[in-house]
């Protein structure tokens, strides 16, 4: 079975090579040296700081092979590919919700680096999937746990 390529930006490539990075190099060392303090209180049938430990090093492992799987197969979107006549990943999209008449900016990544605090919102995401091959003017309706949301595209760029 081939595995799901992942899409990213230069910049989110960056971003989970430093979190591995930062997993593998520091947080395995604290970790394990938690652990070690942790037998060193004696009986470890009995000891919630070892089991946190060892959870919190299942957890650190697991999302190392994670990352590692996701890099493997990470494919790059570079600006050269991004087209800005209709949106795609990559894209950075001012969109108008035609209810409120306010406007919302969104950069269109792969999910891998979605981060909805900073309106990087994934093209599986429900208003990314719907929004991506549009062109401005184009109206979208988008439903949403909240409901339908109408958005108007009002521009797209790199």
């Amino acid at each position: 079975m081939s595995e799901k390529e992942v899409l990213v930006t230069p910049a989110g490539l960056k971003k989970l090579e430093d979190e591995l990075e930062q997993l593998k190099s520091v947080k395995r060392r604290e970790v394990a040296e938690r652990i070690k303090v942790a037998i060193s209180y004696g009986d470890i049938s009995e000891n919630s700081e070892y089991e946190d430990a060892k959870n919190e090093q299942a957890f650190v492992e697991g999302r190392i092979i994670t990352l590692e799987k996701m890099l493997r197969n990470a494919r790059i979107i570079h600006d050269e590919e991004i087209d800005t006549g209709v949106v795609s990943i990559g894209s950075t999209v001012t969109l108008r919700d035609i209810e409120y008449k306010e406007d919302v900016e969104y950069h269109i990544v792969g999910s891998a680096e979605s981060d909805p605090a900073e309106n990087k919102i994934s093209n599986e995401s429900p208003v990314g999937r719907a929004l991506l091959g549009k062109s401005v003017g184009s109206t979208v309706e988008v439903t949403v746990p909240a409901g339908t949301i109408q958005y108007e595209v009002l521009d797209i760029r790199k």
